[in-house]
């Protein structure tokens, strides 16, 4: 037993060891580049999979085995890990820096969510799009872990307003107040007596709402002691925070730089098919905005009927007087936004260069007009998305946001330098470099798997699909995708696939696009399961969720996900990108007719 135990202990060394030599035979045996880099494909895609090892250092596995076997040189490899969809990302992680150190996203959020109101279902939709419209600049992570501790305030001071109405509706019919009296049977079915709530209040909270903490901790530690009054307000605190998880993911599709499995199949498209200069920040938002509006707010409806069910002519009863519930709403919302003070000049500068960043990447090159980079037609294609992000990032770094001051001997005090908008150390804090590492792996890869002729050989084998309905070629895939996100990395996932499914393309004589984009859409649409993605792990920690909810909710989101983006790719896409047109910048494939 105690060998048993031993061994288990060291699992995960046995199965890398296990990996490694389960497939050796298949570069010994067969002796051919395409064996070779299979082999190594095969490798990396297991340990990507089951993260036996971390997914950035399975990442550097390319540019060890690659030279070793003879498929690329060592230098070329390491080429590889470091492109234009880097630059970009410095670029996107300076904004995103920028905005949450000065609260800039806080504000935005709470400004949302106060203009559509606060009866349930506008509430829920306002989270929704607040949540959203941060997403499409910054991480998903980071935007569902700034918008729950506001979420979860807010949901407090429900129960809290309800519990209040309740003991007053007592005090009044009884003529006394009896600290005796105990609640309703909680939804979980416990009991908890109401004077004991009254003199031992939650962790974290506290009666005024001035005083409520947005710390992610002590907002989970209040979770173990709030009890839930009646089933609605259980109901309302598990729709309220898959609405955020989702809502992030959605707003990830909307932008280019709005989640990386976007930026990696950008980076990997304009590599591969370099002559193609159709895919750019303006083209993407033109495919993805109508998807991301529809499906947030078919989401919203799925959401809010699933767990409060729809009522429409409550929803838009504008007359009728608001309810002790939402005055509570409103008044924590509203205090929550008058903490933040009036705007600052730093968050004013954030803002102006948000919005000069977001408007040189529509201008660049529109498409119907010609765009600021044909003025330097001498150098056509040379600026990118990326030149764009690194000119405003470097800003973040120049524009001062604060003079630094020192006491002389004389008592005097004197300014003796200025701090920036953001400074490398807070830069570093935010930069993800194992997903920059990730993605060079995954360049890595699929150059190996290009120059070795495995590429060609996966796009023969495929070429008997070509057979199959391309809307049915498209499902399987998008499905494929989706599915794999469930059980492994969406980054991943995507970097493995893609390769493949842009052979597979090529070999049936079917536009690259028409493939490609569905399955990196798709790919955001991880729901089912906490462990699927950062966000659903931030929102179930809060303990108002149960696997099953989210598996029943978010079966809903993938249905509807994965129909809105096959709707789109035969109907708004296809004159953006004439994916009916094999076009003339992809290769053409000998083995099949056109």
């Amino acid at each position: 037993m105690k060998l048993f135990s031993e061994i288990l202990a060291y699992r995960r060394l046995i199965l890398i060891v296990f990996t490694v030599l389960i497939f050796l035979p298949l570069p010994i045996i067969l002796q051919t580049k395409e064996a070779q880099c299979a082999y190594v494909l095969f490798i990396v895609a297991i340990f990507w999979l089951t993260e036996l090892l971390p997914l950035p250092v399975t990442a550097l596995l390319p540019g060890l085995m690659f030279p070793l076997l003879g498929i690329m040189s060592s230098s070329k490899a390491a080429s590889s890990y470091f492109q234009d969809f880097h630059l970009l990302l410095i670029g996107v992680i300076s904004l995103a820096t920028s905005i949450e150190k000065w609260n800039l996203h806080k504000r935005i959020a709470l400004k949302m969510v106060m203009m559509v109101g606060v009866k349930p279902e506008w509430l829920t939709l306002g989270f929704m799009c607040s949540t959203a419209f941060l997403s499409m600049w910054l991480s998903n992570t980071s935007t569902a872990a700034m918008v729950m501790p506001i979420v979860e305030a807010v949901l407090r001071q429900i129960i809290d307003a309800e519990a209040m109405v309740e003991d007053t509706q007592m005090t009044y019919v009884s003529g006394s107040t009896n600290h005796g009296l105990e609640m309703d049977e909680c939804v979980d079915g416990h009991e908890t007596n109401e004077k004991k709530e009254e003199t031992k209040p939650v962790p974290g909270h506290n009666n005024d709402a001035e005083e409520i903490s947005s710390k992610i901790e002590l907002e989970k530690n209040s979770v173990t002691s709030t009890k839930y009054r009646t089933k609605e307000n259980h109901m309302m605190c598990k729709l309220m925070c898959l609405c955020v998880t989702y809502s992030s993911a959605i707003g990830g599709l909307t932008t280019i730089t709005g989640t990386s499995t976007n930026l990696i199949f950008a980076q990997y498209f304009n590599s591969r098919y370099s002559k193609c200069q159709c895919l750019n920040f303006g083209s993407w938002f033109m495919l993805s905005f109508p998807a991301s509006i529809t499906i947030l707010l078919l989401s919203w409806i799925w959401l809010q009927w699933l767990f409060l069910g729809f009522n429409f002519k409550e929803m838009f009863n504008c007359g009728k007087t608001k309810t002790v519930k939402q005055k509570a709403c409103a008044d924590v919302i509203k205090q929550e936004y008058l903490k933040l003070g009036p705007m600052r000049c730093q968050e004013i500068i954030t803002l102006t260069l948000f919005i000069i960043m977001a408007l040189l990447w529509f201008t660049r090159d529109p498409g119907f007009v010609p765009g600021w980079s044909s003025l330097f037609y001498e150098y056509p294609n040379f600026t990118t998305d990326s030149t764009v992000a690194i000119l405003i990032g470097l800003l973040f770094f120049l524009i001062p946001a604060k003079k630094l001051t020192k006491t002389t001997p004389t008592g005097e005090i004197v300014a003796f330098d200025y701090s920036p908008l953001i400074t490398w150390k807070e830069f570093q804090s935010f930069m993800p470099w194992d997903i920059a590492i990730l993605v060079g792996g995954g360049f890595a890869l699929a150059d190996g798997c290009k120059i070795s002729g495995l590429s060609d050989w996966i796009g023969n084998k495929l070429s008997p699909i070509g057979s199959l309905p391309v809307w049915l070629i498209i499902l399987i895939s998008s499905l494929l995708v989706t599915s794999l996100t469930e059980v492994a990395s969406n980054a991943a996932t995507i970097t493995i696939l893609l390769p493949i499914l842009a052979t597979m393309a090529e070999a049936i004589h079917v536009n690259p696009l028409h493939i490609l984009l569905p399955s990196t859409l798709c790919t955001s649409f991880a729901v089912l399961l906490p462990v699927a993605n950062p966000p659903n792990a931030i929102v179930f920690s809060y303990g108002h969720l149960k696997v099953m909810d989210m598996v029943k909710a978010g079966l809903g989101i993938k249905i509807v996900g994965v129909a809105v983006v096959m709707l789109g790719m035969f109907t708004w896409i296809v004159p953006i990108f004439d994916l009916y047109t094999y076009p003339s910048w992809a290769p053409i494939n000998s083995t099949t007719n056109p």
